[in-house]
């Protein structure tokens, strides 16, 4: 069946000078308001998917090797470590993980439970830089532990996975519990080794074999942990899971130890270690304060807060537990806690100066310095994002912030920019959700942040803001249905004065001037509004006729282009840009055939009609295909809709099994096979071309 005869494009179609009414209906839903109820958002919403933050953490079980937060820094420092308090320390909290997972500056990375920096505050040693084997185990567990390009005492950098040869490198291994070490303390030394079995570690700790060999040994070692009654042989065993990186294991491991002594402070630390890497910041404050309420002077508990502290962003919390009297802090710790600080302080200057570039660069430099998990940092950027009119950024970046799991008194008392740090994250979520045009959903979040910091002057100041402008939005609204344009045009600017990132304001002023037929003045409020939401279909789509009413085509049809891209089912867009390419061929002087839209694929038997066919002005395709061929089939469909989509192409099937004449003539003797004519010339031959060659071609020539 042949297309049909192209329609007559009258006033008000493609010329551009006929009215609104004489659009087709999804136009004049462009430049009209939603009939909806007056609160209803005036924009569309996508999906935007969720893109990595670099705030995001990683994955449990990955670890790599960090800086504990207890070590210390030179030899000398050692003897301090050999004090009646630090004697007393050891001899309480055997057993204490020393590898602090909240010390790395990357999510969820942590050091090793017994690790080099433990034994330096045990035992004497010489090398400060020497670095502890470990075990490596083929089994499920995450990963290794030892993480590639480490660099160990033999002056090589370790790769993950590799073997150390015996007598390589002096190892730590667990201790025997003898003396005031304790169960899970650190030895150093080669007579007591992690033997090397088919690239699986088997962990000793002097006479105590960990039974930690291959996949079974390990199921083996969680089981007997699960039901001992030991509760330090219970938290051994979960330090050697924890040093596998198996942090899930570990875990429960930690919480039966807790469950037969809960009165015991290092294990409700060894239980915040395991959290921090399983990326359950906020759980692992919560342990680390029971066992500073447990054991007051507890010094790895504090340590390990100012660790967690740090890479949630609060600083001035972070110090106090750093800078615990009677201990010293690790000069690693001082030096991130110091930068952080800096950088915090740089974009709170920024931000009060609205130097939202400068701002954006201090947080990301803030995050890189070691507080990778903060939501109020997420929170910021997102902040700076809105100002700077990337709105979709904004909200991917909060979408994407971390969550504080389990909040604390001392989280949520903490400030961030002068409010309360959970108020702060709300301030800027209502930012965003006003913007978006959800008016609801930001006065509800404006007011829940007032709730948590009511005497907060920028929190109050939004609550304001946020009525204002969705008094103005509702007025603008009611104008606009009595066909007061003018007025609602003054209605929307008064909440733009406020607002001036509100897309949604913009598109339906837009939509105002539109009506009056200030087509140029709608042009500029859709480009407003396009600049702060990209995605803003209404808008582009009250661009694009805006553009057709001045009878600039080029424009026209570049936004009618994007709009078919991310509405591609819409037949009223593919509509309104096939009538544009008309305008367009025509304005510059062009030939334009096959003026019709919305045709079928035209089936030919005999060979006269194939001629007739391939001989009409402009360009054909034509489709060889076999019914009794499943790729045929399914290729029929991919051609029926590139009908549609490219209407100045004639697309043209023959079955060769009906048509044999047609097909001996064309030599035509594989299927599916694709021919391009112009003007009954063949342009070129495609055979058994896949979807995308396909599509590829026909744009091609649907150019031409």
């Amino acid at each position: 069946m042949s297309k049909s005869t192209p329609p007559k494009i009258g006033p008000g179609g493609v010329g551009g000078g006929g009215s609104v009414a004489s659009l087709p209906d999804r136009l004049r839903e462009g430049v009209s308001l939603d009939d909806e109820k007056i609160n209803k958002p005036d924009f569309r919403e996508l999906d935007l998917g969720s893109p990595v933050s670099p705030l995001h953490t990683r994955p449990s079980g990955l670890t790599t090797s960090s800086s504990s937060s207890s070590s210390e820094s030179a030899p000398g420092r050692v003897a301090s470590n050999l004090s009646t308090r630090r004697a007393a320390d050891t001899s309480s909290h055997s057993g204490e993980l020393s590898g602090s997972s909240e010390s790395s500056p990357k999510a969820t990375e942590s050091a090793r439970p017994g690790s080099a920096a433990h034994a330096r505050s045990t035992f004497r040693s010489t090398d400060s830089t020497q670095c502890a084997s470990g075990s490596v185990n083929s089994s499920p567990a995450p990963v290794s532990v030892l993480p590639a390009g480490n660099i160990c005492p033999s002056g090589k950098i370790y790769k993950t996975g590799m073997h150390t040869k015996p007598g390589a490198a002096r190892r730590d291994v667990l201790g025997t519990g003898s003396g005031h070490y304790g169960h899970g303390s650190i030895m150093r030394g080669t007579g007591v080794g992690a033997g090397v079995t088919g690239g699986n570690a088997g962990l000793k700790s002097g006479g105590f074999d960990a039974g930690l060999r291959g996949n079974g040994g390990g199921d083996s070692g969680v089981r007997r942990g699960m039901e001992s009654k030991d509760p330090e042989e219970v938290k051994r065993i979960g330090n050697e899971m924890y040093k596998r990186g198996n942090f899930v294991d570990a875990l429960r491991l930690y919480d039966r130890a807790i469950a037969l002594s809960p009165g015991n402070a290092s294990y409700r630390s060894n239980r915040a270690a395991a959290l921090s890497g399983l990326g359950r910041l906020g759980e692992a404050v919560r342990e680390c304060e029971e066992a500073v309420k447990l054991d007051p002077g507890y010094s790895r508990a504090h340590q390990r807060l100012g660790s967690l502290f740090i890479r949630l962003g609060m600083v001035d919390i972070a110090r106090k537990h750093l800078y615990f009297p009677g201990q010293q802090p690790e000069p690693v710790e001082i030096q991130k806690l110091q930068d952080v600080e800096l950088h915090l302080k740089k974009c709170a200057d920024a931000r009060r100066g609205c130097d939202w570039k400068r701002a954006l660069r201090e947080c990301d430099a803030a995050v890189a310095a070691g507080a990778d998990s903060s939501p109020q940092l997420c929170a910021c950027r997102a902040e700076v994002l809105l100002k700077l009119h990337r709105l979709q950024d904004a909200e991917l970046s909060l979408s994407t912030s971390p969550r504080s799991d389990s909040c604390t008194i001392s989280i949520s008392q903490s400030k961030f920019f002068g409010m309360l740090s959970e108020a702060y994250v709300l301030y800027v979520q209502a930012q965003i959700e006003m913007s978006l045009g959800r008016f609801e959903n930001a006065a509800t979040v404006a007011e829940k942040a007032g709730q948590i910091d009511p005497r907060n002057i920028e929190v109050a100041q939004l609550i304001n803001n946020v009525k204002l402008v969705t008094r103005a939005r509702n007025r603008g609204n009611d104008l606009f249905k009595s066909e007061r344009f003018t007025e609602a045009c003054s209605a929307y600017g008064d909440g733009l004065r406020v607002d001036p990132s509100n897309s949604v304001l913009y598109g339906n002023r837009a939509a105002c001037w539109f009506k009056i037929g200030q087509w140029e003045r709608s042009i500029e409020d859709c480009n407003q509004a396009l600049r702060i939401q990209p995605s803003y279909t209404k808008a582009l789509l009250r661009r694009a006729v805006s553009n057709t009413k001045l009878e600039r085509w080029s424009d026209a049809v570049g936004d009618y282009e994007v709009l078919r891209k991310a509405l591609p089912d819409d037949n009223e867009v593919a509509k309104s840009l096939f009538h544009a390419q008309v305008a367009l061929r025509k304005s510059r002087g062009e030939e334009v055939h096959n003026m019709k839209f919305g045709g079928e694929v035209e089936e030919v038997s005999g060979m006269e009609q194939f001629r007739a066919a391939i001989s009409s002005p402009g360009v054909s395709i034509v489709f060889f295909k076999a019914n009794s061929n499943q790729e045929c089939v399914e290729i029929s469909l991919n051609v029926d809709k590139l009908c549609r989509r490219y209407p100045f192409i004639s697309f043209i099937k023959v079955d060769i099994e009906e048509s044999p004449a047609v097909a001996e003539e064309e030599n035509v003797r594989i299927v599916p096979t694709f021919k391009i004519y112009k003007n009954g010339n063949q342009l070129k031959e495609m055979i058994c071309p896949t979807h995308q060659v396909l599509e590829c071609t026909v744009r091609h020539y649907n150019s031409c």
